[in-house]
């Protein structure tokens, strides 16, 4: 597996990471079996980034305690990157106002991952979103003392704006800045000066468009009750129809050079720089295969071109429900 460096201040990780977040929500039933097992295939295929989040487990751990027991006989081998700042004591339906980036709550969080990761230090620990309520400046001088206190080794920024991002940096170095990227979400690409300006690296998620740029997209509806897909913009009628054409469209074209839709996609991605890292998800341990895969595909121009065609602008159907977008600040 190829490696790439995100930002500046020495993270090295593969090509392709992984995504933990569907091993305990937003996708339907969880099977920690099945995650143990994907999480495992990946790092015998050369996967060495592995990203949760306190949020994913809503309080009780559930997604960094299995993604610790996964990575437990090979954790050196590893970059395991994790999140603060949402409020765990609002029910998860209320995520979108609920925030909480004070100092003391930074601190609690870090300790409680060290513990359910089962390790000495987090290697990426990063702001899930933007707290309005407290100054950046004060994270990332809280993120600095974890840092040098040997908690944590490098400071990420997740859903931030320019100003935010420059503010952060300028009080602790940011390593890298994670947002949802793929060939149906492309907005975050105008960050990608100030990005390249500052030396900060770029973590893509959901870099197969919540699953859809994968073939196997259902209507809204057909999903467990508790999958996001069922309120999904791109998943609803006019829109769903649109995505499906292109999908099929990309797929001819990835089959012609004996790849999968997916492998194009994330092939994509790191055609778009050399600090540009995606983090599939998934608890298909052939999925994990398929996936890794993505970083031996060689993309030529005329490929970039086709692909441009199909999709101009992105997807069809907006990224989330309204009153649900982070504001980039």
């Amino acid at each position: 597996m190829q490696q790439r460096t995100l930002g500046s201040q020495g993270l090295e990780v593969s090509a392709i990471g992984y995504g933990a977040m569907g091993l305990t929500m937003a996708y339907g039933p969880t099977d920690e079996g099945a995650g143990v097992a994907a999480l495992r295939r990946a790092h015998e295929l050369g996967v060495t980034f592995y990203d949760t989040a306190e949020m994913y487990g809503w309080g009780t751990g559930s997604n960094e305690i299995l993604v610790g027991k996964a990575v437990r006989d090979f954790r050196d081998d590893v970059v395991l990157a994790t999140k603060f700042g949402v409020d765990m004591s609002v029910p998860p339906e209320q995520i979108g106002g609920a925030l909480n980036s004070r100092p003391e709550n930074i601190r609690k969080v870090a300790d409680n991952s060290l513990h359910y990761l089962g390790v000495e230090h987090i290697d990426v620990f990063y702001q899930h979103r933007v707290d309005p309520e407290v100054p950046i400046e004060e994270v990332a001088g809280t993120v600095r003392e974890l840092i040098e206190a040997g908690k944590v080794k490098y400071f990420g920024l997740s859903e931030a704006g320019p100003e935010t991002i420059r503010k952060a940096h300028a009080v602790q170095p940011v390593s890298v800045l994670q947002t949802e990227y793929s060939l149906f979400e492309r907005d975050v690409e105008q960050l990608f000066p100030t990005l390249e300006e500052l030396g900060i690296g770029f973590v893509a998620y959901s870099p197969l468009g919540r699953g859809f740029i994968t073939g196997t997209a259902k209507p809204a509806g057909h999903y467990e009750a508790t999958d996001m897909r069922n309120v999904d913009p791109r998943w609803q009628p006019g829109n769903f129809e649109k995505n499906v054409e292109a999908v099929e469209r990309l797929a001819e074209l990835a089959a012609a050079k004996g790849a999968t839709v997916s492998q194009l996609a994330l092939a994509w991605l790191l055609t778009r720089g050399e600090h540009i890292v995606p983090i599939p998800g998934t608890r298909s341990p052939k999925r994990i295969e398929e996936n890794a895969g993505a970083a031996d595909l060689t993309l030529t121009d005329a490929d970039l071109d086709a692909i441009a065609e199909i999709l101009p602008l992105g997807g069809f159907g907006a990224r989330y429900t309204e009153g649900h977008v982070p504001t980039w600040i």
